[in-house]
């Protein structure tokens, strides 16, 4: 399987698998609060898995290269500059769930 076929593919199962779960929530937040309230630290972490999973779904489009084609003479030069300010600018999130257990 060709890399971009993977990317693709990875990209639409979790798409999916995130729709699935909205579907799921949108449907548990619609219901009145007394019948939530045995279930809201579960709704709670539902929303904290869609988020990953969107924030995820997009670094795989960001990283997956669309195009696999060779390299020129003048792009083999890699872009320190460029990617250290992209891995400060990735380093600075946070996330409740990336502390404690």
């Amino acid at each position: 399987m060709e890399i971009q076929d993977y990317c693709k593919n990875v990209d639409t199962e979790l798409s999916q698998w995130q729709e699935k779960l909205s579907h799921i929530v949108s449907q548990l937040d619609n219901r009145p609060t007394s019948s939530k309230q045995g279930v809201y630290e579960e709704v709670n972490g539902l929303h904290m898995i869609i988020t990953e999973m969107s924030d995820r779904i997009d670094q795989l489009r960001n990283e997956c290269s669309i195009s696999w084609e060779p390299q020129k003479e003048d792009e083999k030069t890699p872009n320190i500059a460029g990617s250290s300010k992209r891995f400060n600018q990735n380093e600075e999130l946070r996330f409740d769930y990336d502390f404690g257990g």
